[in-house]
């Protein structure tokens, strides 16, 4: 996950192509999070890891769906 965070220079086109991604990356995430939990032997360190870098991508969704929604005066 080393993309950019810099949202402005990019298309709207070419960030809802990244959302998709990244979407996508945050369901794998969270099916391995799961599988790990599962498991007796669980390496602890690793499923930090892994719930922090989904975080990471939970939170650059949000920019990105923040991006693409206009605003609306009330």
């Amino acid at each position: 996950m080393n993309a950019p965070t810099d949202l402005s220079m990019k298309t709207d086109d070419v960030l809802r192509v990244e959302l998709e991604v990244f979407r996508r990356q945050h369901r794998d995430l969270d099916a391995a999070i799961a599988a790990l939990a599962e498991r007796t032997t669980a390496d602890q360190l690793t499923l930090q890891r892994l719930k922090k870098q989904k975080l990471r991508l939970k939170d650059l969704i949000a920019l990105i769906e923040d991006r693409l929604t206009p605003d609306i005066i009330a």
